[in-house]
């Protein structure tokens, strides 16, 4: 506290003159009286108002209890840097102050880690405040706490104010952030059964290691090493150790408050098997001996906790789908610490039944009431089903215009049988800008756009316009889809599209040339319904004109496609069509989440019939398949798969155009087209009998096939709270496929070298061009297994979503046609 000076008060009255007093009395203080009090030294403010924070009054008597009575009374108003009071010892009392300065501004340095925004949300004072040590001393501690919840309790900040004119201050906070405290080691005392490495293995908490990158589990976090002691528990209780307990949990800083060494203690306790398994029912048309065969303990099997809750979880479902859905299951255990034996009778009681009273939706600001209720399985009035209300969460959170992590809360109502569901969202973007680009050894580059809103107007419309461009393709297609067609389930939507492509082929000095071109225009109408909670059904017509040419001048002859340039399968090909065609597909769904799915199977049967007028016949069928389930440690695991068959009827072949190709996007590891039959002419001289040896000068032409399959099983890795921060979603893979049944054309075998001759209109000589010689071979036409393995990373970058995969062929046929990586990015508003 600042000095304080007090006048010196008179001298004590003399104590009591009695001789025979043997110890002198108690000095009594001198009580004064106050005839005046003068301030000083106030700038800001007035002395009324200096005097109002003391008792001290003329007229009225003082001593020195009251005065320092009075220094407290002024520091404890935090308006004074320093008091100080004087007596002139005639009771004239002068109070000298000194203000605290006013804080001009508030300034923050060495923030990076740690928005400076976010500081300021923590911290009190603020500029035109009135400076005081204690207030900023309070900030430093605040801010100290925001970098200790980042794990950097290394951070070090200091206040420093610079004097200004009248009394005024900046007030600076200088940070040391310092490096993020890691936890060094985890030591574990008292475990016999199981190696500290396993343990280890079990928590979310790692140890700091050097070649650990992209997650922040290394980080201390004290909420983290309490969620650990949690799956310590849990991993000893799945290992039949039911006493298990953690007797203390202890993090030390290291010396030099850079890291943190974790201690737990455990007693492990006895293993324990389980003994006699029974389940009960106190619900009269629920028989016990029905759902038995969901119990998979056995008496004997080691006691596994984790297959308890499983199997209560279990239980309740399969009495809620038969209409019980207020069906309470509980175990009652049975402990023979004797025998080390668990003994578990489920018993499945009828609990009082339960009402949604109201369903409130809070927080969409764009999407419509009506798109978020019709997902939801129940209404007001309905009996409350927890398996329902699971279902609509997983519905809503599949619309893709909410936060990834939404949760249905359940509230009591205004009755005891009476629950009030309410659902928090926070809308995200649901339009879409995609900007695509790749490389190829067969297109080189590749563009494509598209613009996609699918949440138009807020009623879950979509609107969608799609472009791609290369330097032998070019597309654009505008889609537009009403879910809920007059407030039924009933969704209807259209596809107007017009598509150019430019298959192309190298020629004999290796530069590549145009083969065909096909130009297709059409439109398709959609129509689609619910047929249960998980199937639903599309039905669609589809009218399009095709045109397939060849440039004249290069592969006709005498007006007509000469075979000798182009080959019989392009030859085949040429002409105009009209395809006319119905399809319908049938679709089972039950992904918890169909953007970003973690669980559940989605299954699409597919089938085109063309022939309903129109030149072209034929019959396709497509069936589609994914399962996905999420692993321990958050992992998720995708298996899922392909196939197709297409086959043309009444006396017509399926063309070129019609067939199936294989290759990247999908199938990666392959370029675009490279997997399955394709036709190579390769040069050949009649005289010496050779064939050129030079893949680059081979002409390579996928001419499609009408069977093949295509798998995949893929994982994506969890990373820590900073890979996820920067929105990145790494994955292995492995896929596998072929593309097969196909009818070569006849082959030409060593044909000779050609000579064509134009005359000129003027009648001058004869142009003549030579045309060498050439062999046609056939490969690809095989449906033995393609393999590729690779990795992936998914970011959300600053640019929008960005996929980046890189992937290697390790099982190829002869003919096929690798790629090493492909990339894409976009964007969302």
């Amino acid at each position: 506290m600042p000095s304080v000076a007090l006048a010196q008060a008179a001298p004590a009255a003399s104590a009591a003159t009695d001789p025979s007093a043997t110890a002198p009395a108690a000095a009594a203080p001198e009580v004064r009286r106050i005839r005046s009090v003068n301030i000083v030294g106030n700038e800001r403010l007035e002395p009324d108002t200096v005097r109002s924070y003391v008792e001290l009054r003329p007229g009225e008597t003082y001593d020195r209890v009251l005065l320092d009575r009075a220094l407290k009374d002024l520091f404890a108003t935090e308006l004074f840097a320093d008091v100080q009071i004087r007596d002139d010892g005639d009771g004239n009392l002068t109070i000298d102050v000194r203000e605290n300065p006013v804080i001009n501004r508030v300034i923050i340095e060495g923030a990076k880690r740690v928005k400076e925004d976010k500081i300021r949300e923590e911290i009190k004072v603020a500029p035109r405040q009135i400076f005081t040590r204690s207030r900023a001393r309070a900030d430093v501690a605040r801010i100290l706490e925001l970098y200790r919840r980042g794990g950097r309790f290394a951070a070090k900040v200091e206040p420093k104010i610079v004097q200004l004119e009248q009394n005024r201050v900046d007030l600076i906070f200088e940070i040391s952030e310092g490096a993020k405290s890691k936890v060094r080691q985890i030591n574990i005392i008292g475990n016999e059964k199981f190696s500290d490495k396993e343990l280890r293995g079990e928590m979310v908490t790692q140890q700091a290691r050097p070649l650990r990158l992209f997650t922040s589990n290394d980080t201390y976090d004290p909420d983290r090493l309490a969620y650990d002691q949690q799956k310590l528990r849990q991993f000893y209780l799945t290992q039949g150790y039911a006493d298990f307990r953690v007797v203390s949990s202890v993090a030390e800083l290291t010396p030099d408050r850079r890291d943190f060494i974790v201690t737990y203690v455990v007693e492990e306790g006895d293993r324990y098997k389980f003994g006699k398994v029974d389940l009960e029912s106190q619900i009269r048309d629920v028989k016990a001996e029905d759902f038995k065969r969901l119990i998979p303990m056995k008496e004997g099997d080691w006691y596994n906790a984790k297959m308890v809750e499983d199997t209560i979880d279990g239980l309740t479902e399969s009495v809620g789908l038969l209409g019980y859905a207020f069906a309470d299951v509980r175990p009652n255990f049975d402990r023979d610490k004797d025998k080390r034996e668990m003994g578990i009778s489920f018993v499945i009681n009828e609990a009082p039944r339960v009402y949604v009273e109201s369903v409130t939706i809070n927080g969409n600001t764009r999407t419509r009431d009506e798109v978020i209720r019709r997902e939801f399985r129940l209404a007001e009035g309905d009996a409350f089903n927890s398996v329902k209300v699971k279902r609509s969460r997983d519905r809503i959170q599949s619309l893709g215009f909410f936060q990834e992590k939404l949760e249905v809360k359940q509230a009591p109502g205004t009755a005891p049988d009476k629950v009030a569901l309410q659902v928090d969202v926070e809308e995200r973007p649901t339009g879409s800008l995609q900007l695509s680009a790749g490389f190829s050894s067969i297109e080189r580059f590749i563009f494509s756009f598209s613009i996609e809103e699918r949440n138009f107007r807020g009623r879950a419309q979509q609107l969608r316009l799609s472009s791609s461009i290369s330097s032998y393709s070019k597309s654009i297609e505008l889609g537009f889809t009403e879910p809920y067609l007059f407030d039924r389930n009933l969704a209807l939507g259209f596809d107007l599209f017009r598509r150019d492509y430019n298959s192309f082929t190298y020629d004999t000095n290796g530069d590549r040339s145009t083969t065909y071109e096909q130009t297709t225009t059409g439109f398709q109408i959609r129509a689609g319904t619910a047929i249960t909670e998980y199937w639903s059904a599309q039905m669609r017509y589809g009218l399009s004109l095709d045109e397939v040419s060849l440039d004249q001048s290069i592969y006709y002859t005498d007006g007509e496609c000469d075979p000798l340039k182009a080959g019989r399968y392009l030859c085949e090909a040429v002409g105009r069509n009209t395809t006319s065609s119905i399809g319908y597909s049938l679709v089972l769904d039950t992904l918890d989440n169909r953007m970003r799915p973690s669980r559940g199977q989605r299954f699409i049967l597919s089938q085109d019939f063309a022939g309903l007028g129109g030149s072209v016949n034929y019959l396709r069928t497509r069936v589609n398949y994914d399962q996905y389930w999420r692993l321990p440690a958050n992992f998720i695991l995708n298996i899922g798969g392909e196939a197709g068959n297409i086959f043309g009827w009444g006396g017509k072949d399926v063309r070129l155009v019609d067939r199936f190709y294989l290759g990247e996007p999908r199938f990666r590891g392959f370029g675009i087209r490279g997997v399955g039959p394709r036709i190579l002419r390769k040069g050949y001289d009649k005289q010496t009998d050779t064939v050129n040896s030079d893949p680059d000068t081979w002409y390579s032409d996928a001419i499609g096939g009408q069977s093949y399959y295509l798998g995949r099983i893929e994982v994506e890795v969890p990373l820590g709270s900073g890979g996820r921060e920067l929105g990145l979603r790494p994955s292995i893979f492995m896929d596998v496929g072929a593309l097969w049944d196909v009818k070569y054309p006849e082959l030409y075998s060593k044909a000779d070298n050609t000579v064509t001759c134009t005359t000129p209109t003027d009648g001058t000589t004869p142009i003549c061009v030579t045309s060498p010689g050439f062999i046609e071979e056939a490969y690809g036409n095989s449906a033995s297994p393609r393999v590729s393995i690779g990795v992936g990373v998914s970011w959300n970058s600053p640019f929008g979503p960005f996929r980046f995969d890189l992937a290697k062929a390790i099982k190829k046929v002869e003919g096929d046609e690798t790629q090493i990586f492909q990339f894409n990015v976009g964007t969302q508003f």
